[in-house]
Order: structure tokens, then sequence, then C-alpha cells
């Protein structure tokens, strides 16, 4: 693809939306307003280009395209690291965060430990499986996500000695509220010998997060591209500090390679020396890698920074929440720029059927209860944005 001058690209100025629609041809579907940004981003052509690319690999190399597909996943590595913090080395990969989450709580000694602590704000995949290991013996502490500001405090709060671990957001899925001090819980729970796991997955390519702001000898992230970063499915990442010593019970052969060619023997399980290496699962569908490698070039061709992305957020968010107000809304989402992630959530009265009217209408929204969330993307320009609102409005009437 011709290089598009996306966001004033050529002199590093704020991101134009218009200029940057070219590279999404496939997604631009006339009459729609893509809302879905905090959800499913539209992906660029090149995403479709790489998805050919792994099929014509196959047919060609057959079994040896995975030197081929390896080459894509460090590449996305390499993205992550250099956005994330750490080195390539640091990060595991998996098709979905749920599945990187269970390979992290398998890796806790929860029979000697068996507490864990998390907010009422994470979204389902973790919750969902916390409240089951609750039917099964491990005790949760979920500590209410509001009031906001008090939140890390709450948590390193309820750490004792036989807390394992914490499972927090670094963005509330329902409010898009950013979770402050994140680090400081990291710090308490290094003191009574805890990990914490923070779900980035709202942060991601929308909001700039460092591992040093967390405590980068302690801390694990897990996010991946199905939202801002514009990956599709099956491209999901776990930061693994590199001093653990933890081994996961869920664990696939991949994280086994130094020993495939060793005759089975008794005794323990064997692991890469690598502590990421241990996280890492098994045969999977390498397309998402081709994908996910080919959309991390085109935003590093298109200096699609985390600074020029984070600004234009802000800007779009900013005149949502204008637009909201002017119809009398109730916000849910943060006013302040600094407390708020990359999408605005409105309290709806039945929201779910808002969601398809305005689907009816050209506008895709989506809800989470009385919560309806509009999020923009680099794509979506203004008069898209007062579009929605105006047929939100009109719909609300």
């Amino acid at each position: 693809m011709a290089r598009s001058e996306a966001a004033g690209s050529e002199r590093g100025g704020p991101i134009e939306p218009a200029l940057l629609r070219g590279a999404y041809r496939a997604f631009s579907v006339p009459g729609r307003v893509l809302l879905t940004g905090h959800s499913h981003q539209a992906w660029p052509d090149v995403a479709r280009d790489a998805q050919l690319a792994a099929f014509d690999d196959a047919a060609l190399h057959v079994d040896d395209k995975w030197s081929r597909a390896l080459a894509r996943a460090e590449r996305v590595r390499e993205f992550v690291a250099g956005r994330l913090g750490g080195a390539p080395g640091e990060y595991a990969l998996g098709g979905s965060t749920h599945e990187l989450v269970v390979r992290f709580l398998s890796a806790l000694d929860l029979a000697r430990r068996p507490h864990l602590v998390t907010t009422s704000g994470e979204f389902h995949s973790a919750d969902r499986q916390l409240r089951r290991l609750v039917e099964a013996g491990v005790e949760v502490t979920f500590v209410a996500s509001s009031p906001l500001e008090s939140l890390a405090e709450r948590l390193a709060r309820e750490l004792r000695p036989e807390t394992a671990g914490v499972l927090v957001s670094a963005v509330l899925f329902e409010t898009s509220a950013v979770v402050p001090g994140l680090g400081g819980v990291v710090e308490a729970a290094a003191r009574v010998g805890a990990h914490v796991l923070v779900d980035a997955y709202h942060a991601w390519g929308v909001v700039p997060l460092r591992l040093e702001e967390l405590g980068a000898e302690r801390v694990w992230v897990v996010a991946g591209g199905y939202k801002y970063a514009q990956w599709g499915e099956g491209a999901c990442f776990l930061r693994v500090p590199p001093a653990t010593s933890l081994r996961p019970v869920v664990t696939g052969w991949f994280a086994g390679f130094d020993e495939l060619d060793h005759a089975r023997r008794a005794g323990p399980v064997g692991y890469a020396s690598r502590p990421a290496e241990r996280f890492a699962g098994a045969t999977y569908d390498p397309t998402s890698h081709y994908r996910a490698a080919a959309v991390c070039d085109f935003f590093d061709r298109e200096q699609l920074t985390p600074p020029r992305l984070r600004e234009l957020s802000l800007r779009q968010t900013a005149r949502l929440i204008a637009g909201l107000d002017t119809h009398g809304f109730e916000l849910l989402t943060p006013r302040a720029a600094a407390c708020r992630g990359g999408f605005v959530a409105a309290r709806v009265r039945d929201a779910r059927r808002a969601v398809e009217q305005l689907r009816a209408r050209g506008v895709w929204v989506d809800a989470r209860g009385e919560a309806l969330r509009l999020g923009p993307a680099p794509y979506v320009t203004d008069d898209e944005l007062d579009l929605a609102v105006a047929e939100l409005a009109a719909i609300a009437r």
C-alpha cells in the first residue's frame, strides 16, 4: 500500500481521520458509522493482504511455513515491547486473554495461598473464571470499583500473607475509567509475595502504558489486538516478569521445545529456560500473527504512535461528551482527560434496544447493562461523531 499521509504522518502532527480513511477501504461501508472502536475496530487493508499471504505460505511451504509464521509472531513481540516496555522475550502469545489468564492462575500456588483479590469491574472472562474458582474453594475478594480514586488503596488493603494474586484492569470496560495508582498495588503485593496481573486490553493502543509505571520487575500484563490495536482475533499477549520462577500447570507443548528431542522420562515436567516461554501454548492458527504483524508495520509506517493516538482519542471523546451533554445524557465515563479511556459510556434506558435502533440508522455501538458505549477510532471523522450523537438523541426522544 502506498504511504498515505494518514494523520499528518509526514509532519508528525495531529492525526487526520479523513486522510487515514483511505487505508481502510474494505471496512468503509457507505452509510455506516463505526463507533465500535473499543470492541472491534476496522482493520486496515494491509490485514487482508496478510491473511492471503498466510494462505499462500501454507500452500507453498506446508509444514515449513512455521518459520515464516514464527517470524511474524516475533514481529508482534517486538512491537509490543517497543510500546509497553521490556524485551520481546518477556512476552508469551496466545489466542485469547482468557487462555493466558488461565495459564497465569494455574501457576499460582493456590493450595498454599488460596486467596485472590480483584475488582467488581473486571471483564467477563476474568470475572466468570474467578467466580468459578470461588465455587471450587478459592477465596476471592471482589473490591468495589467505585469510588475510582481510592480503588488502588482499597485493593492493597485486602492483601494478606495467603494472597496469591491480584487481577485488576488498567481501564474499566464498562465506564472507560482509567484506574490510578496501579504501581502502588504492585509494590504492596510484593511485600506479601503476591503477583499482580494488569488487564490492559482497554488501554492497549489508546491509553499509553509503560511497565516502568507499574513496576517492571514484578508486574504481569495481559492484552490483545481485537480492540484498539486493529489486529483482529487470535493475537493476544502476556507479559511475564523475567525473574519469575512460576511454572503453569496448564501448559502446552510449545513451552517445552527444549525437550522435544529428548526421551520421555519420569520426574518433573521440563519447561523452556526463558520465563515467558514457559507460558507458551500449542499449535495455533498463524493467520492471526500474519495479520497482526502487517498492522504493526502499518502503525509504524504511518507513525500512529501512542502519544498521537491518545491525543486524537481525547479530542474525539471530548467531542462526544460535549454532544451528549447538550442533549442531557447522564455520563458514566470520567470527564477529566487523565481519567478517561478510549470510549464514552452514557446511561440509556433500555440500552440494548437503543443499540438495535441505532444500528437500523447506520450507527454501530454496543451496550453493557444500562451503559451505551460509543467508541471512536482513528478513522472516524467529526461529522460521524456528531451524527451518532444526533441519532441517539432522536431515538431517546
